[in-house]
């Protein structure tokens, strides 16, 4: 491992968790009015429904399956689930959620780039986050053919140990990416680099819709009607054409 794979592999992903959870907070903190999504919805409605809604579908099961995929121990499915037999398997589905992201960011390239009236009140954090979502999800259909190439798991596991020393905080994580090839690193270079720009983006919405599913389990809210104290006075009948 050079000094370049050290730095990418080893120190890089805490740069960007360190970003993603800081910038978060000090966004919500100090700019709660920039934290939506600028949906621009009244122009192109059809391109922009299918766009998006292939795009979420796609990447909220790419974004899960990677999550449980990638830091869940061998040891806790190794009894009823080979190491080939999960890559498969992530292969298969992942391919199709894959192509389903890819379809969607797409569409939603497409429709910011080509409507002007779109383009023209477009951010550049907008244009550039879509290049590069649209980047990643062609780097993660890039990497089947690949994994094709060894259907025992091998190198499954090691991007999984990685993973998984990372968020332990183990030395030694950037060594289990030696035989990884570069498509493989780029994807991941990639991945965390989106966590890095995430704060200052319109990615943010996304901690809003995570923090929505607390509603499901919330307890209920009791409302009751508040009652006026009124002076025992206001309460008498008044005569007719008294003063008041």
């Amino acid at each position: 491992m050079n000094a370049l794979d050290t730095f990418l592999f080893g120190l890089y992903p805490y740069i960007c968790l360190t970003i993603f959870l800081l910038g978060s907070l000090i966004r919500f903190d100090r700019d709660q009015y920039t934290w939506k999504s600028d949906s621009s919805q009244m122009l192109k409605v059809g391109q922009l429904r299918l766009g998006s809604n292939l795009f979420h579908i796609g990447v909220l099961f790419l974004f899960f399956g990677h999550f449980f995929g990638m830091l869940t121990p061998h040891f806790v499915y190794e009894s009823f689930i080979s190491a080939g037999a999960k890559q498969l398997m992530a292969m298969v589905s992942g391919g199709i959620a894959g192509l389903l992201g890819f379809v969607g960011v797409t569409l939603l390239l497409h429709r910011r780039l080509s409507e002007p009236r779109i383009r023209v009140n477009s951010k550049t954090s907008d244009i550039v986050l879509l290049i590069l979502l649209w980047l990643q999800l062609a780097l993660g259909l890039a990497t089947i053919p690949l994994s094709a190439q060894h259907l025992d798991g091998s190198m499954m596991m090691k991007l999984a140990g990685w993973a998984q020393s990372i968020v332990t905080f183990q030395t030694g994580a950037p060594a289990l990416l030696a035989e990884a090839g570069w498509i493989f690193k780029m994807h991941m270079f990639l991945g965390m680099s989106i966590f890095l720009i995430f704060p200052f983006t319109r990615l943010v919405h996304v901690w809003s819709g995570f923090g929505a599913v607390a509603y499901l389990v919330r307890p209920h809210q009791v409302v009751r009607a508040r009652r006026l104290n009124v002076p025992a006075d206001q309460n008498q009948p008044r005569r007719p054409g008294a003063r008041v």
